[in-house]
């Protein structure tokens, strides 16, 4: 009996230890066998990659609901705001893709850096948010495309939308079509895909570059009378310029799309952090000049909170410029779509490497040198998503995954630069002639059992801090050298620990409005002490040794450890909370009221197109935007 409870004891420890074990940085290179992904994609290619996922729709129609509610005449600042708030991530992300250029994105550091099991759920968080996202966008590009044809009743009997009575299902069979298509253009190859994503995102940003040009031109031509119509710049205060900062802080997700291609960069140590930020800051100069060029043509509380942009240059006399506004929108939603699908076969073939999901989904075809099964896989349910569900219900809160990629991500750096994993695979070489020594070695049993007394012994004077006979000085300075090391990677260790749950615990604080005002202010200084504290320990500890030795060195260098990643876990810590504590219905209803706004808006122009494509932008783009920006 008591054996048995041994070995069910062993079981569950074992169970356990799985739990949290981690995979040894970039092992993956070192078992890979067979084909590999073809490195062809330039910093130009990952750049046009993260803008034409990142720069939604949303923008087109997110400028003028955030003027008008929160920021006024200070958009640009909160936009700015944001993307320095986005730019916290993306200095993690800079670093880890360039230490680990390998397919997966967050899920493959978060393996390499925390564990199993937290990585398991980051990678089926950002599976859920591409396949959910990219089905969402799909859904809202469809009767927009319609309309180029003169409406759903110009259009072939099998692309049109239809409902199933008994279910009460709406069927969009055109939408499923675009899916598939995506999906066979990712079949094709990166470089034939990434081509593609450049043309779309070069569209959409040509769009934009319009709206820039012609609109700052027609304000210098009436004085920029946006900002000559009120006496305040902050007239909601800082307050609602910070609210509206968080509302548009969703519109840079999307950065993240640029690390899922890392196998296929050329030259991924230097192509993945410039990618990066390049797109960040290419979004956030389109954002910020948009946002102050709308602002100043039209007063912030006479902007059409439907469509700013386009009834904006129609109150100045050129309303041919909707068709070039949307346009821009529509490209963005295809560039979106591309972006979303693109990341999710990678995160697939890296799971099924480590044997998190079957195998099937880790083969790469021989000839176009991309994981074929499971793009295919991962489009047929994208594409039935998009033909028989209506997921734009789900698209405000698929972001959770992405704010708790960026989170966990954060944390990775401090565990890298405080307590990096000791585990570094062997090459193949050095394997070769470790295993024919220990043939050796079993070639004459009794050398080997002195030669083990030996090592046992020698190993526990190690651990006792004892020296050896032989070598007394330099065994016991190696001993002090590690026991210095593990002792001070364990006091990081917990005070990392404990700033992720002070800043927990500061941030439900914040976000629970519904708590008494005496619980909240005690529960937030416990926190806010917690974290602090945590923090100042970190910031005198020295930096692990270790850390020059992990992985790909010479690459992108995260600065201001261990405030940076610190400010970066507050901040997405407090908007996952945030949006966790706002209700699924609350966020429906609010849906439901923008689309009924829409169509009572819909005589404000002739061209219906440009109506009904704002009237599915605010549910499909970046997928959270549509539903918080109006909650």
């Amino acid at each position: 009996m008591q054996k048995k409870d041994e070995e069910i004891f062993s079981k569950f420890s074992k169970g356990l230890k799985s739990l949290v074990r981690r995979k040894q940085v970039d092992s993956v290179h070192v078992r890979r066998e067979g084909h590999q992904l073809a490195r062809k994609l330039s910093a130009l290619d990952l750049t046009a990659i993260g803008v034409g996922t990142t720069i939604g729709a949303g923008v087109y129609v997110l400028v003028g609901t955030v003027a008008r509610e929160h920021t006024g005449p200070a958009l640009a600042v909160s936009f700015l705001i944001a993307g320095l708030a986005a730019a916290l991530s993306a200095f993690c992300y800079a670093e880890l893709a360039s230490r680990c250029p390998s397919a997966g994105s967050a899920y493959h550091y978060t393996y390499i850096c925390i564990g199993e099991s937290v990585a398991w759920l980051i990678g089926w968080s950002l599976i859920l948010e591409y396949t959910i996202g990219g089905s969402a966008i799909a859904r809202g590009i469809s009767p927009n495309l319609a309309l180029f044809f003169g409406g759903e009743d110009k259009l072939p009997g099998f692309l049109v939308r239809f409902t199933i009575p008994q279910l009460g299902v709406v069927v969009d069979p055109c939408a499923a079509i675009l899916v598939i298509i995506v999906t066979i253009l990712l079949c094709a190859g990166i470089k034939e895909s990434s081509l593609v994503q450049t043309i779309v995102t070069t569209v959409n940003v040509c769009a934009m570059i319009f709206i820039i040009i012609a609109g700052g031109y027609l304000a210098c031509k009436t004085g920029w009378v946006g900002y000559k119509n009120h006496s305040r710049f902050f007239p909601f205060g800082v307050n609602g310029m910070l609210a509206g900062a968080g509302v548009v802080f969703f519109s840079y997700i999307g950065f993240d799309a640029v690390t899922g291609a890392a196998e296929e960069a050329k030259r991924p140590v230097r192509d993945l952090p410039l990618g990066i930020g390049m797109t960040l800051s290419l979004c956030c100069i389109l954002y910020m000049l948009v946002s102050v060029v709308i602002v100043g043509l039209v007063p912030y509380y006479a902007l059409n909170p439907d469509t700013p942009i386009s009834s904006a240059f129609s109150a100045n006399g050129m309303q041919w410029a909707a068709y070039i506004v949307t346009a821009g929108a529509v490209t963005a939603l295809c560039a979106s779509l591309l972006g979303s699908l693109l990341p999710q076969p990678r995160l697939l073939m890296a799971m099924a490497r480590d044997g998190l999901v079957p195998s099937f989904f880790s083969d790469i075809s021989t000839r176009t040198q991309v994981p074929v099964k499971s793009t295919v896989a991962a489009g047929i349910l994208a594409a039935i998503l998009a033909l028989f569900m209506d997921v734009s219900e789900l698209s405000g809160m698929v972001s959770v995954g992405t704010l708790l990629a960026f989170t966990v991500v954060a944390i990775s750096i401090l565990i890298l630069r405080y307590a990096p994993p000791d585990e570094v695979p062997l090459p193949a070489s050095l394997q070769e002639s470790l295993s024919s020594l220990r043939m050796q070695l079993d070639g004459d049993s009794q050398r080997t059992e002195e030669k083990s007394i030996n090592i046992g012994q020698s190993s526990h004077q190690l651990e006792d801090g004892e020296a050896s006979i032989q070598y007394p000085l330099i065994e016991k300075q190696i001993t002090e050298d590690k026991r210095n090391q593990r002792r001070r990677r364990k006091i990081a260790g917990w005070n990392i620990a404990l700033f992720c749950i002070g800043v927990l615990v500061f941030t439900s604080a914040a976000s629970a409005e519904d708590l008494p005002s005496l619980l909240r202010f005690a529960l937030g200084a416990v926190g806010a002490a917690i974290l602090l504290c945590s923090l100042i320990v970190l910031a005198c500890l020295n930096q692990d040794e270790g850390r020059h030795s992990f992985g790909h060195t010479g690459g992108f260098l995260c600065p201001f450890v261990p405030f940076l990643p610190g400010a970066c876990i507050l901040i997405n810590t407090y908007l996952l909370i945030s949006l966790g504590f706002t209700t699924s219905q609350d966020s429906v209803n609010a849906v439901l009221e923008v689309r009924v706004a829409f169509n009572v808006q819909s005589a404000i122009f002739s061209d219906t197109f440009v109506v009904n494509l704002t009237a599915t932008v605010d549910i499909v783009t970046r997928r959270f935007t549509g539903a918080t920006c109006f909650s």
